[in-house]
Parts: structure tokens; sequence; C-alpha cells
């Protein structure tokens, strides 16, 4: 009987399926890899010496993780990618709105009925990998009803239900992502107090939702993302929550050209047509990225904000587009970049790149 074909608590416990937390399946897997020599990551270019080494530090001691860098680092890019060190399927309690673990204690009134109803019999299901990332954007609107939880007044009063009874709590963001990796993008943005509830969760696993005695034990993997600019300008990191984070990894650009090739070359959405018809040559590739490096270390740009990957990629597209464009009027079936063509791509630039103006005060 393969796994997925296991239906109820008795095959589980019959089966010997090991039980782990999310924490132990990303340690484990990629204890895996490493020792095969296959990269963890195989899709970011420029972080192989630098943030990919800290990042297989922080997934092997079981940490949650902050990634500090500007915009267009490919921070929430690698969040993304951590998915793939999950293992294919793990089981939960069916239908349960927090991904119970069948094999342990059931922390919500629905598994705890489940279980006392069906014992061994419990009928399980199967949660596949693609479904254990859950991101939010950190903004200042974000409440705690809407990452921790809350009283369901409309659910309340349609069955009739007490208030004290557990039953009535509407679960937030991080408790549906109960086993799951649970992304908090652009933290400083989260209100100070919003960022205070998170301490339980990081250091003891647990929340409590308005008071009510009911603790329940999640089993989370985190991951943040922040700019540093943020840290000063829009909010700030809390220095609790930072030390409740266990790795703060620091991003970066890209150091080299041909990384910031490889970026661009994977990252740019070009139609198939534009590929076969409009050739680039390799020295045009470099003269786009040059152009993207040298902005960088501008002292006309503002180093704080930084300029994105994204420069490179929506200038090469419009590089293209504007190849294409003369095509089309020319009524020409194939053609080359030229030199000319780069006016087109000022619109891609000029929207991402901040300067700074003689005189200007900072802050």
């Amino acid at each position: 009987m393969t796994l997925l074909q296991i239906r109820t608590l008795r095959e589980l416990k019959e089966s010997g399926y090991q039980l782990k937390t999310i924490k132990d399946e990303l340690r484990d897997n990629a204890i895996k890899l490493l020792r095969e020599g296959i990269p963890l990551f195989t899709s970011i270019f420029g972080y192989e010496d630098t943030v990919i080494p800290q990042l297989e530090q922080a997934l092997l001691s079981r940490h949650n993780i902050l990634f500090l860098g500007l915009r267009g680092q490919g921070k929430t890019r690698m969040a993304r990618l951590m998915t793939h060190l999950l293992d294919p399927y793990i089981p939960i309690i069916k239908d349960s709105e927090l991904n119970e673990n069948p094999l342990v204690p059931p922390i919500t009134a629905h598994g705890k009925q489940m279980v006392e109803k069906y014992g061994d019999d419990l009928p399980i299901d199967w949660l596949p990998q693609s479904e254990r990332y859950l991101e939010k954007l950190a903004t200042p609107d974000v409440s705690i009803a809407d990452i921790i939880g809350d009283i369901d007044i409309v659910k309340a009063m349609n069955e009739k239900l007490n208030y004290n009874d557990e039953k009535v709590i509407h679960f937030g963001m991080i408790p549906r992502a109960n086993r799951c990796i649970f992304v908090m993008n652009e933290l400083p943005d989260l209100q100070a107090r919003i960022q205070v509830s998170l301490f339980n969760i990081l250091q003891e696993g647990d929340l409590q939702i308005r008071g009510f005695k009911v603790r329940l034990p999640l089993d989370i993997a985190f991951v943040f993302t922040a700019n540093p600019e943020d840290y000063t300008n829009r909010g700030n990191i809390i220095t609790p929550l930072k030390d409740r984070i266990g790795s703060q990894i620091l991003t970066h650009y890209p150091h080299s050209i041909e990384d910031s090739k490889k970026i661009t070359r994977q990252e740019a959405n070009l139609s198939n047509e534009q590929q076969q018809n409009i050739s680039i040559n390799e020295i045009v590739r470099d003269i786009l990225e040059t152009i993207v490096m040298l902005s960088r270390d501008s002292e006309y740009v503002d180093k704080k904000s930084g300029v994105s990957t994204r420069v490179g990629i929506t200038a090469l597209e419009n590089l293209i587009s504007c190849a294409e464009r003369r095509m089309l009027l020319t009524g020409d079936t194939n053609t080359c970049i030229r030199i000319s063509d780069f006016w087109g791509i000022i619109p891609a630039i000029t929207g991402k790149l901040e300067l700074v103006y003689e005189g200007e005060q900072e802050g």
C-alpha cells in the first residue's frame, strides 16, 4: 500500500510513518540533497558563495529566517523555492482547518470530536507540498484578526453558540499555516502591536485568541522579508521580535555581469515570436547589464532605494519590443537589436530609479 492509499489512522500507524515537524522536514531533505551534491536552489544566481550557504545553515539549524535586502534581490523568490524541500505529501485529519497531524493530540474542537468519534478509524487526507505555502504582504492596515484570528459573531448567531464556545473562533492566516511555510513580506510595515502578537508563536510555537484558554501549539516555518530602508523611513522591526528570529540573512545585487545576464535571461517575459524573429548579440546583453550596474554605483542614484534587478528585466523586454515594432513597421520578417533601439529602454528605467538631487535634505 502506498502512502496516498492510506485513509485511516490505523493504516497510518501500521505503515510505520515517521512523525516530523516542518523544520525537521526542511532539515532532513536539505541534508539529503547536500550529501548527494545537488544544489538546493538552482534558479538563484549570484548567491552561490554568499546567501545560499547562510540559508542552508539556517535550514540545518531549524531557524525562522529574515531576508534583509533592497528591492529586487530575490527575497520572496527564495522563500517560495523552499517548498521543494518539503515532503511530497503529509497526512492531516480529514476536513481540518489547521492541517492537524493525526499522530498527535488534536488542537481544535473539530479535531477532538473526530478523534473521539472514530478513534483509530479516524479518516485522514494527504496535503500536497504545493499547498503548504502561505504568503502575506504586511501593510499598516493588517489587523490581529487577519493574521491570528477573532471571534466570528455571525457564526455564533447562526449556530446559536455561546461566546465561550471554541467553535466561534475564526482562525487567521497564521493558524491556517500550521505545518506550512508562512512568509510575511515587508515586515517593518507591520504595526508594532501586531509584531508583538508574533512573540509567542515564534518562541513557544503557540497562540491564544481573544483570551480563550485554549492554546494552539503550531508547527510553522516562518520566513520574513524586509528592506533596510524601511527600518528608518516607514517603520521598524521591534527588537524583541528580531531577537526571536533565528537567522538574519543579508541579500545583495549580482556582483558580475554574467550573473546579471543569467537572471535577466531567466526572468524576461518574451514571446516565442520575439525569440525566433529577433536576434540579440551577447554584446548587447553586456551593454544592457552594464547600464544597470553603473546606475547602482552612480552618485546621482539613491543608494538606500537601490536599483532592482527588474530594471534589467523590463529594459530587455522593451529593447526587444522596440526592435519588434521597427520590424512590423518596415514589413520585415526578422531583425536584430541595434544600438539605436536602446532609446526604447528609457520608459523601463525612469520609474524604477530614485535620484538624489543637489541640495536635497536627507529624509
